[in-house]
């Protein structure tokens, strides 16, 4: 591994560290401090990418940008803790590891590159559907705890539909992996490939 590699790597670890040392309840100055610690991690880590060309420069700019996304929405989480907060966390996660996957995905090409993004898709949908049903069950808690018994069994419902949401949307992901994959097939192999995968994920 070259010197200008590592480098790279430790300006985007030490923007991951920014975020990981927040208090919560913290004031809005220490926020602002935080703030800008991120921005200038941010600008440091953007920098050492400049040392990489073509796809290489791409991945490494997606990172940086990842782990600035991420460090934002855990200070903002600290800031002001909330169960909404901590699904834009997750999101946030998910959405920027999609974006790095995708830029990796153009190191190949043609079924194996459409194979890598229908995974990295599959694997974005797989996460927010899960921080969708974890917020969902949270308020639905949250509710039931101010209110009736009859309350909290409607919670417990919510969450087991949500759950059951989250496994069908993941179910459609993987299946849409499965079909990109049959596409490297023709004919009748290619057919029964793809009746397979949709008898596998119950379609």
């Amino acid at each position: 591994m070259n010197t200008t590699y590592i480098n790279a790597i430790l300006a985007i670890t030490a923007l991951s560290f920014s975020a990981g040392a927040m208090a919560e309840n913290m004031s809005h100055s220490e926020y602002k401090a935080n703030e800008k610690i991120i921005q200038a991690n941010y600008k440091s880590a953007k920098k050492s990418c400049d040392a990489f060309a073509h796809n290489a420069k791409d991945i490494c700019m997606a990172e940086a940008k990842r782990t600035e996304k991420v460090a934002k929405a855990e200070l903002k989480a600290s800031y002001k803790p909330s169960n909404k907060a901590s699904y834009k966390v997750s999101v946030t996660k998910a959405k920027t590891d999609y974006a790095v996957a995708k830029e990796k995905c153009d190191d190949s090409a043609g079924n194996v590159k459409d194979v890598c993004e229908q995974e990295a898709k599959a694997a974005l949908v797989g996460a927010e559907s899960d921080a969708k049903a974890r917020l969902k069950a949270s308020e639905a808690n949250a509710t039931a705890r101010q209110e009736s018994a009859e309350a909290h069994m409607k919670a417990k419902e919510t969450g087991k539909e949500a759950r059951h949401e989250a496994t069908d949307e993941k179910r459609e992901a993987d299946l849409s992996v499965a079909e990109e994959k049959c596409n490297a097939l023709a004919g009748d192999t290619k057919e029964a490939c793809v009746k397979e995968a949709k008898i596998h994920y119950g379609k």
